[in-house]
């Protein structure tokens, strides 16, 4: 068996750095660690490659993999397990008992190689906020800014543009407006009485406006973790991929992480042969879902609760899976004149044109997510609330049940949701075994607060369509229906029909020592551990304004600088806007 073979070469040698996990943190960790070339680094994968050919830097192999690397394809890998850890939450009380289908990446970039490519940043106040619950001004905005602009390649950024990067790793771009739509959709929103954002990552978040995408502009190519990170550093000879590799645990010294066992993915019916690969530090990068998970099934966690699962508690730690935070959101949908929306290319002819055109020239309808504008805006007054607290994201179509529901109307949709739902739940192994899913419980819509203010996002959404500026493009409401008007019949509603906006994030907090849920110290240790990180969305200590990639991204640049002793990067006093003129920062 190949990889046994070289999982067994791979095990004769110590490395410095095991990094678990291949998706955004875990590329970018591997690219900047091994920039070092006295270190020797290991990343481990459970799932296969993304670009059979990406050490050649062929195009071939994208083409190859065309389900990832075609950015309008981005629907197919949510609807099986090839790419996918393909998670399921416990039914839901407060939603009508409903099970929600998570699908994650299982594969080298990790969900980097299934989302959606919307580059959000977040609110500055965000870091900000997390300086303050971590108690170290290092994770600011000041101190975030400048690894958000180092990862980022924006296409054709100004040069003194202030807020973007422009020869950074990640590529970064706008979307074309090849519909009216578009334009319908935020000429809307500034008769709506709201603002119109230049750039929703540069100073005014607030507002209606482009999403940037990770789109590779000059290939028209999905701009995943794996192709921007890991693709120009696989050559190096200090860092080796070992993709199809199951983190059974990580293996201690005392309370001294020592290595870490593996063993084969594709072994599904038994452990298989396990193998231990020794490293001075070891590194989780699995995720708000595999992370814990990982520090769990390792004995670190609920002491009780690991006794349950029948695994040797090392380190008491209560937080690890608690304080799980998501995004979730509803969609409203018109329908709307033929041939405005993207209905037609999901036919004959013109499905296999545009296909052809994305094989042969990299360019086209397929190469782009379509989801090129979107909206932050507020649900409270200035005096109330300072910065926005719902997002909406556009598109010239329908997305129905995570891309697996069929398009039979022309129609247009926005996706809305809150940005700081207040319910947070947790994720807890079942057993010892770690082939098992763990437990995943979100308790969404658990806070009362949370479905009153969803049921907003309805309104506020159906108040934008009714402006004028749609007056020409919009038909029947489609979703939810003109049926569905009071409040309570808009609830009863809403409880059987969000989703998920596949943002988990916190379930391994950064905080204080003294606060009983955080897991990991400003610099990313395990509390109560030696040479043991986490690094990725888990560690958020709040879900961030926005989508989650960029974060994610610039939290594992700042940490690979963390981890070098590198002196930390800083643009001292970035702005950024706040609605009540009183606070501006």
């Amino acid at each position: 068996m190949l990889w046994l073979r070289k999982a067994r070469k791979i095990a004769k040698v110590k490395y410095d750095f095991i990094i678990c996990g291949g998706g955004s943190a875990g590329c970018v960790l591997a690219n900047r660690l091994s920039e070092d070339g006295s270190k020797n680094v290991l990343l481990l994968e459970a799932g296969p490659s993304d670009n059979i050919f990406a050490k050649h830097d062929s195009r071939l192999g994208k083409i190859l993999s065309w389900k990832i690397h075609m950015p309008a394809a981005l629907q197919y890998n949510l609807q099986d397990e090839k790419y996918n850890w393909f998670y399921e939450t416990v039914p839901q009380k407060h939603a009508n008992n409903r099970s929600f289908y998570w699908p994650r990446g299982r594969v080298i970039g990790g969900s980097s190689s299934l989302n959606a490519m919307v580059y959000v940043r977040g609110h500055g106040k965000d870091q900000d906020r997390w300086a303050e619950e971590i108690g170290d001004e290092k994770w600011n905005y000041d101190h975030l800014l400048p690894y958000f602009k180092k990862s980022q390649n924006f296409y054709a950024a100004e040069e003194d543009d202030f807020y973007k990067g422009r020869s950074g790793p990640l590529h970064v771009a706008d979307g074309d407006f090849n519909t009216p739509l578009y334009e319908a959709f935020i000429q809307a929103g500034v008769e709506a009485g709201y603002a119109k954002t230049e750039d929703i990552n540069g100073y005014q978040q607030e507002g209606f406006g482009k999403l940037p995408m990770t789109v590779n502009k000059y290939d028209g190519s999905r701009a995943n973790a794996s192709s921007c990170y890991l693709d120009p550093a696989r050559k190096r000879e200090n860092l080796t991929i070992l993709s199809d590799s199951l983190v059974d645990k990580v293996v201690f010294s005392g309370t001294t992480a020592s290595g870490v066992n593996i063993s084969s993915f594709k072994s599904r019916n038994s452990f298989g042969e396990n193998l231990f690969i020794e490293a001075s530090e070891v590194i989780l990068c699995g995720g708000a879902i595999n992370s814990p998970q990982m520090l769990q099934l390792s004995g670190i966690g609920n002491a009780v609760e690991l006794e349950k699962a029948e695994v040797d508690p090392i380190v008491d730690l209560p937080g690890v899976g608690e304080n799980l935070q998501d995004h979730i959101e509803i969609s409203v949908s018109h329908r709307t004149l033929p041939g405005l929306s993207l209905q037609k290319y999901q036919k004959s002819p013109l499905m296999q044109l545009i296909g052809a055109e994305w094989f042969l020239k990299g360019t086209g309808i397929c190469a782009t997510n379509h989801f090129h504008a979107g909206a932050f805006i507020r649900t409270k007054a200035a005096e109330e609330l300072d910065h926005p607290d719902i997002q909406l994201h556009f598109v010239p179509s329908q997305y129905l049940d995570h891309g697996r529901g069929e398009l039979t109307e022309e129609a247009f949709q926005a996706h809305v949701g809150t940005l700081r739902a207040k319910s947070t739940g947790h994720i807890k192994i079942r057993s010892n075994n770690p082939r098992e899913h763990p437990k995943i419980d979100p308790k969404y819509l658990s806070h009362p607060e949370d479905l009153p203010d969803l049921v907003e996002c309805l309104k506020l959404t159906r108040e934008i369509f009714a402006q004028s500026a749609f007056d020409e493009f919009r038909k029947a409401e489609l979703v939810p229906g003109k049926e569905f008007k009071n409040d309570k019949e808009i609830e009863e509603w809403i409880k059987s029909f969000i989703e998920t906006v596949y943002h988990p994030a916190c379930s391994c907090k950064m905080g204080k020592e003294e606060d009983p849920m955080a897991v990991v110290d400003s610099e990313c240790r395990v509390f109560g551990t030696q040479g043991l990180r986490v690094i990725d969305a888990s560690i958020m200590p709040s879900i961030a304004s926005g989508n989650l990639n960029a974060p994610t991204i610039a939290i594992a640049e700042k940490a690979a600088d963390i981890i070098l002793g590198k002196d930390p990067l800083v643009i001292a006093n970035s702005p950024y806007f706040l609605a009540d003129t009183r606070s501006q920062r």
